[in-house]
């Protein structure tokens, strides 16, 4: 049986897609389910699957190429199987082999899929953080860069121009090592100016600032993740009626409950994220038309709890999906969030990995954040907004006594739901949460 690899549509807003590596080769057998391909889409690097058993006969795009959604790129089939009709389409055109040196490494990597305007030739373009320059100073080196996918993934995140590296694999090539040694080594501060020579100067006003060196500005070229946020946020937050509800809930037992948890040999370490992933799951079920989505005609209700966990990375946000956290034990909650969010921030998601939530959760707790209001997703009908667990006064039974507090918000679309509706699934979270053992039966 033939079996057509296409370029998959992992977001609303993807249109291309580019091939990293193949990690199966040309007359290699191949199962369903087997990782064959690492793509490069608007939001991550992706690892795609085979869907259908046999041999890769035939690779249609190599690594570099870049093709629209739906395209075809590989063919698996039966080693006797006569291919020759799926096989025959051209393939697309490859990139030059020597571009223009770009201004970043970082500019270099925005897809063909989008169209920017390009800076001004008085501006400077620079990478999010400062490249390593090489130890005499000297100016990078034009052309391509033989580097590993590997050295240029680590190049990219920490804002490293690799034509200032010196590689040492096969050929001089880049590897991983290369660029971490020149994020560990030393950087060379700049010459102090020399002292100007004091001469009889007539008195100036106060406050009068002397010329400042170096430009006044930078402009940061978009990465290919912070460009499809600024597209797609805008599709969200515009046309998306957003309300919000908000409520503070009492974590004195999670948090207990949680600590004697993770207080057990052999159980895996749960996080305070992961009973309210959870709590959130349980809620959905008992308010279905918040864990529901606008289709235009008609409201699509959910009978499944699949949640989209938001992971931050350098180059911006990124919302991996856990599925079926209704039924599934907390235990194995924990595992498999960290398991997501490690892989998300490694770039190893699967394709299938990253669409299908019916409900999101975004927590900056970590970052001392009390409340906030997060933007709801499409076509999911709301997100969940945590803040920080901090301890703080409160009053029960006519007596003040210290305890622990977090604030909640869902944002809902006001064209799926209504406040009330949003208020119960909040006070089912909130009750939930207030009474953790429920998480445990």
């Amino acid at each position: 049986m033939i079996t057509r690899v296409v370029m998959p549509k992992l977001s609303e807003a993807m249109e291309t897609g580019k091939v990293i590596q193949w990690l199966k080769k040309e007359g290699e057998p191949v199962k369903g389910g087997d990782v064959i391909a690492e793509i490069e889409t608007d939001k991550a690097n992706v690892e795609i699957e085979a869907f259908g058993s046999g041999v890769l006969r035939k690779i249609l795009v190599g690594p570099g190429g870049q093709v629209p959604v739906g395209e075809m790129i590989a063919v698996i089939a039966d080693p006797a199987e006569d291919i020759s009709g799926v096989a025959s389409a051209p393939s697309p055109p490859k990139p030059a082999a020597s571009p223009a040196p770009a201004p970043s490494a970082t500019a270099a990597a925005i897809p063909a899929m989008e169209t920017y305007q390009s800076a001004p030739a008085t501006t400077r373009v620079v990478p999010l953080t400062g490249a390593v320059a090489p130890a005499g100073g000297a100016a990078p080196a034009p052309g391509r860069v033989k580097a590993s996918p590997l050295a240029r993934k680590v190049a990219s995140q920490a804002g490293v121009d690799l034509r200032v590296i010196q590689g040492s694999g096969p050929g001089g090539r880049i590897v991983r090592r290369d660029v971490e040694a020149a994020l560990a080594a030393p950087r060379t501060a700049p010459a102090a100016p020399p002292p100007a020579a004091e001469t009889a100067a007539p008195a100036r006003p106060a406050f009068v600032i002397p010329p400042r060196p170096g430009a006044e500005y930078d402009d940061v070229a978009l990465s290919p993740m912070r460009a499809a946020i600024a597209k797609r946020m805008p599709l969200s937050k515009a046309p998306v009626p957003h309300f919000y509800v908000t409520t503070e809930v009492a974590m004195d037992r999670a948090w207990a409950l949680r600590a004697d948890l993770n207080a057990l040999e052999g159980q895996p370490k749960v996080s305070v994220n992961d009973l309210i992933i959870k709590a959130c799951a349980l809620a959905l079920l008992r308010n279905p038309g918040v864990n529901a989505s606008f289709q235009g005609a008609a409201i699509r209700v959910h009978h499944r709890a699949h949640i989209g966990i938001a992971v931050s990375l350098d180059q911006g946000l990124i919302t991996p999906v856990l599925r079926d956290c209704d039924v599934k034990p907390l235990g194995q909650i924990a595992v498999e969030s960290r398991d997501l969010a490690e892989r998300a921030r490694g770039g190893r998601l699967r394709a299938q990995e990253m669409t299908g939530a019916t409900f999101s959760i975004s927590n900056l707790g970590m970052f001392d954040v009390d409340e906030f209001s997060a933007i709801i997703n499409p076509p999911e009908g709301a997100i969940l907004a945590v803040g920080s667990v901090v301890e703080k006064p409160v009053v029960e039974d006519g007596e003040v006594r210290v305890g622990r507090r977090m604030k909640l918000t869902v944002s809902c679309d006001h064209r799926v739901m209504d406040g009330a509706m949003g208020a119960r699934f909040l006070q089912d979270v909130k009750r939930l949460l207030q009474e953790p053992l429920r998480l445990l039966v």
